[in-house]
């Protein structure tokens, strides 16, 4: 991996970014008024937003990373720019890693506006730290971009590529215990959602929500994110073909 290599492609990327400012509205402002909005359809059960807030603020961001990322990144490969990038003396760990750092900055500005909406205008009740609950937005928002990555390379069309939300993050979602408790499902299901990294990024907030110092939990369902981050990106690069089908 070249630094100078994955640096000028992350810049490739954000000043695509900067003249498309649809997708940037819907990276930083979707989960900020989704977050809004569930704070007040329970406005008159506050101790229910609180339960579920500190979860959402974290599934929010995934799927919309999931969402910008797997069609920005498609578009790349049918357009043709891929090739050309992957014809140039550019590896593929470059290039992954400069669409992981792109959209990896525009994760961290996401989630820094999610979390200090929910904390500090809905008042959304954490008993630990804003810094740890905002450290597994982050984690959550780049696990989003990472399989955002992955999934591109199985779709032909930005509409199939958004076919691929219900496969990859609907059953995440129905199993990571938003719903109901993981430990009260069918064991298949239980067994399951142990093996999804949603789980572990509700697992996470639950953590924060619930105690005021770092668990021993906690840093294992941050680490366990992190991990399938990195693998889903690792995948990711070893999908790129040097031929645009």
């Amino acid at each position: 991996m070249n630094p100078a290599r994955t640096l000028a492609t992350a810049a490739r990327v954000l000043r695509q970014l900067r003249h498309d400012p649809r997708t940037i509205a819907l990276m930083l402002l979707v989960p900020v008024l989704m977050i809004t909005l569930l704070r007040y359809v329970f406005d008159g059960s506050p101790r229910v937003f609180d339960d579920i807030g500190a979860s959402l603020l974290g599934i929010f961001p995934l799927i919309t990373m999931f969402l910008v990322t797997s069609i920005a990144t498609l578009r790349e490969r049918t357009s043709g720019t891929l090739e050309r990038l992957l014809a140039m003396p550019l590896g593929k760990a470059d290039l992954i890693a400069g669409y992981a750092l792109a959209f990896g900055g525009l994760a961290v500005v996401q989630s820094v506006l999610a979390t200090a909406v929910a904390l500090w205008l809905l008042d959304l009740d954490v008993t630990g730290s804003p810094w740890l609950l905002l450290l597994v937005a982050l984690l959550d928002a780049l696990l989003g971009t990472a399989l955002g990555l992955f999934v591109s390379a199985f779709a032909a069309s930005e509409f199939q590529a958004v076919q691929f939300m219900p496969a990859v993050i609907f059953p995440q979602l129905l199993l990571c215990g938003l719903f109901t408790p993981r430990d009260q499902m069918h064991p298949v299901l239980e067994a399951v959602s142990n093996a999804l990294p949603m789980s572990y990024a509700v697992d996470g907030m639950n953590e924060v929500l619930r105690h005021p110092a770092v668990t021993g939990a906690f840093v294992r369902d941050a680490l366990v994110v992190a991990a399938c981050a990195l693998l889903v990106l690792a995948l990711g690069a070893a999908t790129l073909r040097r031929r645009t089908p």
